[in-house]
């Protein structure tokens, strides 16, 4: 091994692994350092069609054939079939009154369902990181990526031309020189509490706590639930990431192909303070016990995983990047896992800092080019967590909820399409929160969302919300004939072509390619 490199990556989940692969593909030397061994539990666990998008453009860029594959379920099944990762077809919410029973909700008040894709072979996945981050870390070394487990590092010393990183593996003094250092271990991580990095505020974000495990034996909520007997949903409603809000907080579920299921929740101090979060198993069982269709479905699981307990959800650092080092966005900042956010941020982050490697490296910008990429990261974590601050203020209100959550789906939806059209320049910041169309109007819908309690109140912000989504919604969101339930269909993308710029040839043409049909 060597004692110097260009690039050092502290932190082997799949951001680093990733993110060390191409560096080594651009022809720089890379090392990978990893505090532990794979396969190790890792939380967030959940893609989406823009995750799905960047990854596959990055993989097909950066000529990593066996990464793209990892972009949707079909390639997924067909590649990997031992690597384990759910089905994820949309996003499924259900609305609840904590401690009181469910009432059949036949006109799909209580619920969202919006579809990410029409049929299985294309769906969006669940990422079991044990055994994906294992996956990407074995890729990386396939490929000629150094590599080195239980490394636990503890100093960092900066100089003119290099960052030293010390610390110790085997019981012996370690250390590594690298001209430039990424770390991505995560908030609060290396270089956070190496550099004595400060934590900003997020503002206007309430004080979340989280509980959440892996279970064996938990059944499906489709069997809980009868709404569905005269209709069908426009996907089975667990083959998704399923979402269970009431007021104060919610619940995620997410189901992989190896009997595993990932949940937990996440909630405000206040509600967490009530529900004794910080008591684990106790706290889920009380949880569970005030309702009654998730007790059901989990009256048969098993904890495989020892519950994880934070008692602060969202994190912000003062600082993303220096001269010679950057934080990836999930290291430099986390809002919330609602609305699998986490994703498409880091894919983002990393596709910004390989281009600076790329286009800049021994060049005098290089360092100017680093603020402007944390700038950049610093913004989009603001963006996310100006929306789900909003929607944390209306889990009581689950109407508001519902139709706020109509802002996230068009910015999502129209960024995904832009990009395989692409037309990135149309969408180069997450939830188009820089776009002079929407940005500053969804930050309005936003703050007026939380204030919005009579019914002319919210049929005012109903009417603004859909003024705002008008020139991205591509998807046929907020119409009141498919009540709450969206599925996805090629009319909606082929009758909004203009919005992108398109013609409805040219969309057909998009389906086709990204195999749309059966």
């Amino acid at each position: 091994m060597n004692d110097t490199y260009d690039i050092a990556v502290v932190g082997s989940g799949f951001g680093g692994s990733l993110l060390a692969m191409i560096a080594h593909q651009l022809g720089r030397s890379v090392i990978l350092l990893e505090k532990n061994r794979h396969p190790r539990f890792a939380i967030g666990e959940s893609s989406t069609p823009l995750s799905n998008i960047l990854l596959e453009n990055l993989a097909t860029r950066y000529d990593l054939p066996s990464i793209a594959r990892l972009s949707k379920w079909g390639s997924w099944q067909q590649t990997y079939p031992d690597v384990a990762c759910g089905l994820k077809r949309g996003f499924t919410f259900y609305h609840h009154i904590l401690g009181k029973l469910a009432m059949t909700d036949p006109k799909h008040q209580r619920q969202l369902l919006v579809a990410a894709s029409p049929h299985d072979r294309i769906a969006d996945t669940h990422w079991y990181r044990a055994e994906v981050d294992h996956l990407f870390v074995k890729e990386a070394q396939t490929i000629g990526v150094q590599y080195l487990d239980e490394v636990k590092l503890q100093n960092v010393a900066e100089s003119e031309k290099e960052i030293r990183l010390q610390g110790c593996r085997d019981n012996q003094d370690f250390s590594v020189r690298a001209r430039f250092v990424v770390d991505a271990t995560g908030p609060r991580g290396f270089l956070h509490r190496a550099l004595a990095l400060q934590e900003s505020p997020l503002p206007g974000f309430p004080a979340t706590q989280a509980l959440f495990s892996h279970f064996t034996g938990v059944g499906r909520f489709a069997e809980q639930i009868s709404d569905h007997a005269s209709e069908l949903p426009p996907y089975p409603v667990d083959d998704a990431a399923v979402h269970h809000i009431f007021d104060g907080g919610w619940i995620w579920v997410l189901q992989f192909n190896n009997g595993i299921t990932s949940a937990g929740v996440a909630a405000t101090d206040e509600l967490a303070s009530r529900l004794r979060l910080s008591k684990g198993p106790a706290a889920w069982q009380r949880l569970l016990n005030l309702i009654p269709t998730l007790k059901n479905q989990f009256a048969n699981s098993q904890v495989v995983q020892p519950f994880s307990y934070m008692p602060r959800v969202s994190f912000r650092s003062s600082a993303v990047a220096g001269k010679r080092w950057a934080l990836l966005p999930s290291a430099a900042g986390f809002v919330d896992p609602l609305l699998s956010t986490g994703f498409p941020l880091t894919l983002l982050g990393i596709s910004r800092l390989v281009e600076i490697i790329e286009r800049d490296w021994d060049k005098p910008d290089f360092a100017e080019r680093l603020q402007y990429y944390a700038s950049q990261t610093d913004n989009e974590l603001f963006a996310a967590a100006d929306l789900i601050a909003a929607l944390y203020a209306t889990m009581d209100r689950f109407p508001i909820f519902a139709s706020l959550s109509m802002l996230y789906f068009a910015a999502a939806s129209f960024s995904e399409s832009a990009r395989r059209l692409g037309k990135v320049h149309l969408a180069r910041s997450f939830l188009l929160h820089d776009d002079p169309r929407c940005g500053r109007a969804m930050r309005r819908c936003f703050q007026l969302a939380k204030n919005a309690c009579t019914q002319p109140e919210i049929d005012e912000l109903a009417k603004e919300i859909a003024q705002t989504t008008e020139p991205i919604n591509i998807a046929g969101l907020g119409n009141p004939q498919r009540r709450n339930w969206y599925p996805v269909d090629a009319n909606d993308l082929l009758n909004s072509a203009a919005k992108l710029g398109s013609t409805k040839h040219e969309i057909s043409q998009l389906l086709d390619k990204c195999g749309f049909w059966k």
